[in-house]
């Protein structure tokens, strides 16, 4: 099998280097596709001899599907730019790579989030099962928020040994700012699609989040880190709910 790794990018120069690294060894190929880097991100891919594409955004499903179709081989192997490959995890991918493969076959690893120096087990953070090698003939991304990979035939998923450590979050201000980001644009998804503002939702659905992750998925057994990631989830769900509510006041 040969492999393609493909990453997407834009102002990466804090992480790119080290998910480069962990990856210039199992894949035969390295294709980056940059929506405007105004910092070193090109100038680092390009020490690294990858294929270096500039594409305004399209939004996350289409920026990776563009970037899945510069591939010189079929099967993918998809990885963000704050993430690496443990050890583990690259041998696992190294023994893949000397397999002949059908297209149907699909392979997910448990993806590891560092937060704030620390590495998150619980909260329902991990394991965050991810598929990210697969044949691009029979699979392409879809969604826009939180792509998933859609799949034109029955795949069959095998987990890898390894884990994918992803290095998201070096202060919380970092995973309050990602996670506002997206409780608007999920705001503003549901007023798209028609959604109904329930103020019921707004109050209780946040106090149910905090229970949820810091409770029932032993966010508590992480500390004061589990304590303030459940406390930002929350508040992100209540303004989600309150980013909803505003822009059916204003439509009526």
């Amino acid at each position: 099998m040969l492999l393609t790794a493909v990453i997407i990018t834009h102002n990466e120069e804090r992480n790119i280097a080290r998910c480069l690294e962990s990856i210039k060894d199992v894949a035969n190929e390295i294709v980056v596709v940059d929506s405007g880097s105004t910092d070193r991100t090109e100038e680092i891919c390009k020490s690294f001899n990858v294929k270096f594409v500039k594409q305004d955004w399209l939004g996350y499903s289409e920026q990776k599907n563009f970037a899945n179709n510069l591939a010189a081989n079929d099967w993918i192997l998809s990885i963000d730019a704050d993430e690496e490959l443990s050890e583990e995890l690259k041998n696992s991918i190294s023994e893949l790579t000397n397999q002949r493969l059908s297209d149907d076959e699909v392979f997910s690893m448990n993806r590891l989030t560092n937060y704030c120096g620390h590495w998150i087990h619980h909260c329902g953070w991990y394991p965050d099962r991810k598929i990210r090698i697969w044949n691009r003939n029979v699979g392409h991304w879809q969604g826009e928020i939180h792509e998933t990979i859609e799949f034109s035939t029955e795949t069959k998923e095998t987990t890898l040994k390894g884990d994918l450590l992803h290095h998201s979050f070096a202060t919380p201000e970092d995973y309050e700012n990602q996670q506002f980001k997206f409780a608007k644009m999920r705001g503003q998804h549901y007023f798209m699609k028609g959604k109904k503002h329930v103020s019921f939702y707004m109050a209780v659905s946040p106090v149910f989040s905090f229970i949820q992750h810091y409770i029932f998925q032993l966010g508590f057994l992480d500390g004061r880190d589990g304590l303030h990631i459940c406390r930002i989830t929350a508040k992100a769900t209540r303004l989600k709910y309150q980013t909803l509510k505003e822009l059916t006041d204003k439509k009526l």
